[in-house]
């Protein structure tokens, strides 16, 4: 398949990253620096270029593209580079845009500005927190399977229950899969006799309840509560998305926004919540709203150096879990480190949506674990699938690479994978792979 990007920033290099070995990829970029930059970094075809520009795109084989991918930074030029690209041939066109605006614009009639699909990267990453929230002790979650699977990655802190058993100790749940371990830096595809440490992140595959059940019992002080009490840093279009979602799931958050008029805004529009108009930095303050008494804080503000330092006071109050937004990706870790729970990065959100539209002829869906290191994929098994007929103890033997079977679904119902389960076509698949071996997987799919 032959694919364009425009647009070499954190998104459009994590895509044209994860396509680049399998198809045919273009990247349209103004800077001609990070342009040469990406000819080295990845087997690429970097052109630099105005992404808008007719005789650019002729320049890229628009005409003859499969799929465009328009994911700058900025919402006009995607929606003009898109409508361009229609003018000279028939790719899916694929739109990244902040304003909700014109995804509700893009809603009303698909297909307008010239894309057929627009992903808006303040929603995605709302839609994100809000899922993360509804599981207390997840500090990642993906549903699969219209929601019939649950995915969610757990990190095993001190005095957990779990910590220093085994895993078939700890996986004591009919219709879940233990998966993987993250330890450090190193992936552990665990057997039963693998033993969970502090520090570990643990991905589990399997039914809402039993994901739920697993998040109780490896953290049980914190889900004996309902996580009702909800604060929001920041009335960006994050954080009002994020409050207007848990609004609809009879949450009243309450929201912090220092500039006046904004603050009157969101309080009009979230009849619900309760807005604040004050600094979110004031420590003072906080403590006056008894802020430490909540069940989560949200950083979300336009500044990931604020986001910071509101997490950090959050912390320090005694807020029991702390998400927050981080633009920059090479800032996560570092709030990692510093003890905050949950770092969303709406670069990688968007970018990991965005990349699913490319494997959608083998894998209805995705999920992008530990900066790539690993991928739950979706497969539909067909009758001329490699896997099917066949159980996933030959599986194991015939594969080279490093995988396990969370989750088979089998005419809308869940089925837990074991060794002598035998793949059928028709079967709806979740696997959790090493990503360096999940295009050799989906090959064979």
């Amino acid at each position: 398949m032959r694919v364009v990007i425009i647009g070499a920033g954190e998104v459009g290099t994590s895509i044209a990253a994860n396509l680049s070995s399998d198809h045919d990829v273009v990247v349209i970029e103004e800077d001609e620096t990070r342009a040469e930059q990406l000819k080295f970094e990845l087997d690429v075809l970097a052109i630099a270029g105005d992404g808008t520009s007719l005789e650019t795109q002729e320049d890229a084989g628009v005409d003859g593209a499969d799929m465009f991918i328009a994911c700058t930074d900025d919402d006009r030029t995607n929606l003009v580079a898109c409508g361009t690209a229609k003018t000279l041939g028939e790719p899916f066109t694929i739109a990244r845009v902040k304003s909700i605006e014109y995804l509700r614009t893009w809603e009303r009639k698909h297909g307008a500005f010239g894309a057929d699909h627009v992903v808006c990267s303040d929603l995605l990453t709302a839609e994100n927190i809000v899922r993360v929230i509804g599981l207390p002790t997840a500090i990642d979650l993906d549903l699969f399977v219209g929601g019939l699977v649950h995915m969610a990655e757990f990190e095993v802190v001190e005095g957990s229950p779990v910590a220093g058993q085994t895993v078939a100790e700890a996986d004591r749940f009919d219709s879940l899969t233990f998966a993987g371990l993250f330890c450090g830096d190193d992936l552990v595809i665990p057997d039963g006799e693998t033993v969970i440490e502090t520090g570990n992140r643990a991905v589990v595959i399997g039914s809402p309840e039993s994901v739920r059940a697993f998040g109780t019992d490896i953290a049980p002080d914190d889900t004996t509560r309902q996580t009702n009490d909800v604060v929001i840093a920041g009335g960006t279009e994050i954080g009002y998305h994020t409050a207007r979602l848990l609004e609809e799931q009879s949450t009243k958050p309450r929201l912090i926004e220092a500039d006046e008029g904004r603050a009157r805004e969101l309080a009009e529009e979230l009849p619900n919540s309760v807005v604040m108009q004050h600094d979110a930095t004031d420590t003072d303050f906080l403590a006056r709203e008894h802020v430490d008494e909540s069940d989560v804080m949200i950083a979300a503000m336009n500044s990931d150096e604020r986001n910071l330092l509101v997490a950090v006071l959050a912390k320090r109050l005694g807020v029991k879990r702390v998400i927050a937004v981080v633009d920059n990706t090479e800032y996560v870790t570092l709030f990692e480190e510093v003890g905050i729970d949950v770092a969303i990065n709406p670069r990688d959100v968007t970018a990991e949506d965005i990349t699913r539209f490319s494997f959608e002829n083998v894998a209805e869906n995705l999920a992008v674990l530990e900066n790539d290191q690993a991928e739950v994929l979706e497969l539909q098994i067909d009758a001329d699938s490699a896997l099917a007929g066949k159980t996933i103890r030959e599986l194991d033997a015939e594969l080279d690479g490093r995988f396990v079977v969370g989750a088979i679904t089998r005419e809308g119902s869940l089925i837990t994978p074991r060794g002598d389960t035998e793949i059928r076509a028709g079967d709806k698949v979740v696997i959790f792979v090493e990503s360096e071996f999940a295009d050799e997987l989906m090959a064979a799919a």
